[in-house]
């Protein structure tokens, strides 16, 4: 199984990814810089030091009685190097054109004085000895063991800091970047003119305020055209009644025949079919109704009770306890529409109430009946579609009855959904806040 990376999907990570590794990166050209730097200050100093420090030692030692020497060493020698009051250890002898620079700061400070050899020592650990003569003919070397220029230790400590520091400045720059966008991207998905408009806040950064104005225009422009084109569907449909009406009224003084018969029934099919226009196009705005306070185990049983005094087969099971804020006339024009196509098609209509595990309120509309085709569902709820079965005109239909009530579910902040039941029929559900 191989691992794959590759440029990540998401803008934040992108812009996560660029920040952290150009801030990275100048951090590390940063500390680089420094630390060469500090190498070669230090290397200088220790240089400087070292070629000094054995041009005195040499000199006193060269200077004090030869059984006196042996007591001064502890005092001359230091951590990197120290003297031998012998030939030292064998070794081989250091090439003159790769010679360390511990090697030629000593030859600087003594080989104008002293004949000087150079031996590298091999071992555990890597040295050379330089080998010299003193004026009484008594041999002395020095023994230089170079080590690497010390890290403080609480170095690390702060480079992890500082990444750290990297890590948390990054992620609010994105979540600052990226924030409008997604509050933005939120607002175009639920953007809805039907509902209730949810206009940005234009306060921020002046990209970020134009964006979220230009957005605002936007809905508002959407809202207005929408509201246009509803105004001219319910103008024509209403004044679509006044010529129908005459011609119901001429084609009762006709004799009676086949054709007076079937134009008294298109006529009828056409009177109707203004009706439903009208109420769809009032149901867009079905949230200009006033919100009131109701009983809805009362609202339902008030429901349920109209449908049986007029002997249809209509029930109820379960109870809410809950009391509403909501639009009544916009919530019962709804549940008509359902029960009313649930005893169409099936003869009987059973309503259920509930509570949802997500803090919502369900009201589902069971039938018996045929049902409607899976692929078909999204489609029955806009207007004028009709599925071509029992669900035709011929039965009544306009294919608006599912589209008022889905339009006036969102008008009042609910949602309508339509699905098939197993044991067969449909369920129409719809949910509301609490």
């Amino acid at each position: 199984m191989s691992l794959r990376l590759g440029w990540p999907r998401t803008l934040a990570s992108q812009l996560s990814l660029i920040f952290l590794i150009s801030l990275v990166c100048a951090h590390g050209l940063s500390f680089s810089a420094q630390f060469y730097e500090r190498y070669i200050s230090a290397r200088t100093t220790m240089l400087g030091n070292l070629e000094n420090e054995v041009a005195t030692s040499v000199a006193i030692l060269d200077r004090l009685p030869a059984d006196e020497r042996a007591s001064w060493l502890p005092r001359l020698n230091r951590q990197n190097y120290r003297y031998l009051l012998n030939t030292g250890e064998p070794g081989r002898p250091l090439p003159s054109d790769d010679m360390p620079m511990a090697a030629t700061s000593i030859a600087e400070a003594l080989g104008e004085r002293y004949a000087l050899t150079f031996r590298d020592i091999p071992g555990a650990q890597k040295h050379f000895q330089a080998h010299l003569t003193l004026a009484d003919g008594s041999p002395i070397t020095v023994d230089v063991r170079p080590a690497a220029v010390p890290v403080a230790y609480w170095l690390p400590v702060v480079l992890v800091l500082q990444l750290a520091l990297l890590l948390i400045c990054t992620g609010l720059a994105v979540r600052l970047a990226i924030r409008p966008l997604t509050r933005l991207a939120h607002a175009v998905e639920t953007l809805d003119p039907n509902a209730h408009p949810t206009t940005l806040d234009e306060r921020g950064p002046t990209e970020v305020a134009h964006a979220a104005a230009a957005f605002n225009r936007m809905q508002q422009r959407i809202a207005d055209y929408l509201k246009e084109r509803m105004q001219i569907l319910a103008a024509i449909s209403h004044d679509l009644q006044t010529p129908i009406t005459r011609m119901k009224l001429r084609a009762e003084f006709m004799e009676d025949s086949t054709d007076r018969e079937k134009l008294w029934n298109d006529l009828g099919e056409m009177e109707h079919l203004v009706r439903e226009g009208v109420a769809y196009a009032r149901s867009v705005h079905g949230a200009s109704e006033t919100s009131q306070r109701i009983d809805l185990d009362a609202f339902l049983d008030s429901l349920v009770f109209d449908y049986q005094d007029m002997h249809k087969q209509v029930s109820l099971s379960g109870k809410s306890a809950a009391i509403l804020d909501t639009r009544p006339h916009a919530l019962r024009r709804i549940l008509v529409n359902l029960v009313d196509n649930a005893l169409k098609f099936a003869g009987s209509a059973h309503l259920e109430v509930a509570a949802t595990p997500n803090g919502e309120l369900s009201i589902k509309v069971l039938d018996s009946g045929p049902g409607i085709a899976e692929a078909e569902l999204p489609q029955v709820l806009q207007p004028f579609y009709r599925v071509e079965s029992s669900r035709n005109r011929g039965t009544g239909g306009t294919g608006l009855g599912l589209a008022i009530a889905q339009q006036l579910a969102v008008a009042i902040g609910g949602a309508l959904t339509l699905s098939n039941r197993p044991e067969g029929g449909l369920c129409a559900q719809v949910r509301l806040p609490l």
